[in-house]
């Protein structure tokens, strides 16, 4: 069984252990939906929404706001339709099977991508440009991406799958924001303990509850060393080397 088909058995129970796909406290989205100040009646995108719980929120902190999510993942966007119904935000909040990269929508009052930047063939440098051109002029766009809070070692580049170019310094995000034509109002990274978090519900997690759930399973061995294999990568290689910052920005 291939490394791909081993994820796919276990995020078969989903992610229904997450509030947020990213490392995010309820202090923390409360901070960042703050500072975008969705006005009443605003349109809201988020380009890879998942199951759209910082959608939700951005919306029901605007009375008369609208929001799209635009998400490739069938799952995740399944989830979102069944919690935007169960908020009473089916006719506010629309769900999209498509990706980011070649979602049509512009005029927007606030544009959300986070952790999605990999989805525009550019990577940063085109998902900011594209976020940009989605909103109206003196929109604001609310932008989450990856970082290297030090230089990665190898094995934090091992755990990672990642290269040395993959990321680069926080200044270097701000700046490329700069570059394509927005204005930082507010900077915040996710903490540690947010961090830990994640990493402990979703890429170890749910491979943890998989196995608990299936111990007699034939795939059972491959499972267990594929989170075995996350959990040294994690905390013997990039915690605290990879960084999530969160760039509220002004058009």
């Amino acid at each position: 069984m291939s490394a791909d088909e081993v994820r796919a058995l276990m995020s078969a129970p989903g992610n229904s252990h997450l509030t947020w796909n990213t490392p995010l406290s309820e202090e923390h989205a409360a901070c960042l939906i703050a500072a975008c100040a969705p006005a009443p009646g605003a349109r809201i995108a988020d380009f890879g929404s998942g199951w759209g719980e910082l959608l939700m929120r951005l919306v029901e902190a605007a009375p008369g706001s609208t929001g799209d999510g635009i998400e490739t993942d069938p799952d995740a966007v399944a989830r979102g339709r069944l919690l935007a119904a169960a908020r009473g935000l089916t006719d506010r909040v629309r769900f999209h099977g498509a990706p980011a990269a070649e979602y049509p929508g512009d005029g927007y009052d606030l544009a959300v991508s986070i952790g999605s930047s990999h989805a525009w063939p550019g990577g940063t440098t085109e998902a900011l440009k594209a976020l940009r051109a989605a909103v109206r002029p003196g929109g604001r766009v609310l932008f989450g991406d990856g970082f290297w809070e030090r230089e990665p070692s190898k094995a934090a580049l091992e755990g990672l799958g990642a290269e040395p170019g993959d990321f680069g310094p926080l200044l270097g995000l701000v700046r490329q924001a700069e570059a394509a034509g927005l204005r930082v109002l507010q900077v915040t990274v996710a903490d540690q303990r947010e961090w830990d978090l994640f990493e402990s519900a979703a890429n170890i997690g749910r491979g943890e509850r998989w196995a608990l759930a299936h111990p007699g399973h034939p795939l059972h061995a491959e499972v267990t060393a594929a989170v075995d294999a996350r959990r040294t990568g994690y905390y013997g290689g990039y915690r605290g080397t990879l960084g999530l910052a969160y760039l509220v920005l002004s058009s």
